[in-house]
């Protein structure tokens, strides 16, 4: 068994379609994570706030995997590397019909403007 296998949990399932702390304040995100511990989902480092890395850095869950359609990465925040994993419990993604940036009620007009600049 590998250090990473200590921060995935498989029958753990997601929080829920879209990013929790973006629910919680009203806001978007551009891409989805998943933690692969405790199934908490949050957006990526290109979304405005970066809730998926600010999860793992406060929580001790360092690995998540890509909770897009068609993505199945996990990425390791103690090693800071991409790999393969097992297959985590379903839903696998959010719902293909979630636009992405989402969700679409609440992606602002300028959103391209906004994300250029937080980079």
């Amino acid at each position: 068994m590998s250090d990473v296998d200590d921060f995935i949990r498989v029958d753990v399932p997601p929080s829920g379609p879209g990013c929790v702390d973006c629910e919680k304040i009203g806001s978007w995100w551009l891409h989805l994570r998943r933690c692969a511990f405790c199934g908490h989902v949050g957006c990526c480092d290109d979304s405005l706030h970066k809730h998926g890395t600010t999860h793992a850095h406060t929580s001790g869950h360092r690995v998540i995997q890509s909770f897009e359609p068609g993505e199945d990465w996990f990425w390791d925040f103690g090693t800071e590397t991409v790999f393969d994993g097992p297959v985590l419990a379903p839903p696998r993604s959010h719902p293909r019909s979630q636009t992405t940036p989402g969700p679409a009620e609440r992606v602002p007009a300028d959103w391209e403007e906004q994300l250029a600049g937080n980079a």
